[in-house]
């Protein structure tokens, strides 16, 4: 028995599609989803921004701080070496009343031999001590009022009862021996110049304590002595009451 032969396929007609050569595109069904955006950094920069800002206001307190207290130390120095000097010119000040002081005694102690160079030496040591007491009259009115009144007084009661025993010992025959060196106080005495002396060495420590005062207790102070003033009573209309009647009252009356 014989195999049936294979007919042979019809060639294509040309009104047959040519089949392609490339695959096909294989079809998707994702979706697309877009990119996100980027984050930013703000929190960091906030942060850092205010981390900044913390630093330059510390930086700021700082130099204020230190230079308020450069500041309080300078003026402290400046009013310890203002005290230093004001203390020394009054030590001087009281110095020079303290030589004229021993005048009475100098002018009794001269050279008994030697009367015309004694006067010339002790006259012209006089005009010496006479001249700074001088310039130290005018330093403490300038420096302080107080002080200055205080040591002006100082000065006048000096000349006063100082200057009385001076004229008194040129009277006096000169020391001739040793015995007569011992002066007492019944030829020369000065006690009446201790009010005077107490008077100026408190002005005079008062004003030195108020250099280096604080500035908030020297104005304390100030306005009490403002407050502890009392006003000058006036009348009804603004005028000074007077206690006396004037001429022209006077002649009224009469």
């Amino acid at each position: 028995m014989t195999s049936p032969t294979p007919t042979p396929a019809a060639p294509p007609t040309p009104t047959d599609p040519l089949p392609s050569l490339v695959p096909p595109a294989a079809t998707t069904t994702s979706t697309i989803t877009p990119a996100p955006a980027p984050a930013t950094n703000d929190a960091p920069a906030a942060s850092g921004g205010g981390l900044t800002g913390a630093v330059l206001s510390a930086a700021v307190v700082a130099a204020i701080v230190g230079g308020s207290i450069t500041t309080a130390l300078a003026r402290r120095a400046t009013r310890l070496e203002e005290r230093s000097r004001v203390r020394t010119t009054l030590a001087e000040a009281y110095q020079a009343y303290g030589d004229y002081k021993e005048f009475p005694y100098a002018i009794r102690r001269r050279r008994p031999n030697q009367d015309g160079d004694e006067r010339i030496r002790l006259s012209e040591e006089l005009r010496q001590v006479q001249s700074r007491l001088s310039f130290y009259q005018a330093w403490t009115r300038a420096e302080d009022p107080t002080t200055g009144t205080a040591y002006n007084d100082l000065v006048s009661q000096l000349r006063r009862v100082a200057g009385t025993s001076m004229r008194e010992a040129w009277l006096e025959p000169a020391l001739a021996n040793d015995a007569g060196m011992n002066i007492g106080p019944d030829r020369v005495d000065l006690s009446e110049l201790k009010a005077a002396e107490e008077a100026f060495l408190k002005a005079a420590e008062d004003h030195v304590k108020a250099i280096t005062e604080p500035w908030w207790r020297r104005v304390a102070r100030a306005v009490h002595q403002r407050r502890s003033v009392q006003p000058t009573p006036r009348t009804g209309g603004g005028c000074t009451a007077s206690a006396e009647p004037s001429s022209g009252q006077d002649a009224a009356d009469r």
